[in-house]
């Protein structure tokens, strides 16, 4: 059993091109030998985005806090609190916060096999 609070996590900067004003805290899974799935905590600074940018495997995301879209190169969805998404293998995405004062808050989870 692993319990935590996830301020007590490390908030890393995403320094992959094309992300902008993204922090990342691994709640469950990037150390956890036996986990089935990473949990990931992201925080989105106003007027910031993630990449647009594809993975082998799919996930899961839910909104937390705040504002945005969902870009999937061709289209945008909204997003708000409550929002949920299922992103398949292979498919663009990129999440946008429209707010310039608010930040955007998400949990992120993939099965381990897809993150290898």
């Amino acid at each position: 059993m692993k319990i935590g609070f996830h301020n007590e996590i490390e908030n890393k900067t995403v320094d992959i091109e094309g992300a902008v004003g993204v922090k990342i805290r691994w709640l469950i899974g990037h150390s956890d030998k036996n986990a089935p799935f990473h949990m990931r905590y992201f925080e989105v600074e106003p007027l910031g985005n993630t990449p647009l940018h594809t993975h082998n495997g799919e996930h899961e995301v839910y909104i937390l806090e705040g504002n945005g879209v969902l870009n999937n190169g061709e289209k945008t969805f909204p997003l708000k609190s409550g929002s949920f998404v299922l992103v398949e293998k292979g498919e663009k995405h990129q999440f946008k916060n429209l707010s310039d004062k608010e930040y955007l808050k998400f949990l992120c989870i993939i099965p381990v096999e897809s993150s290898r």
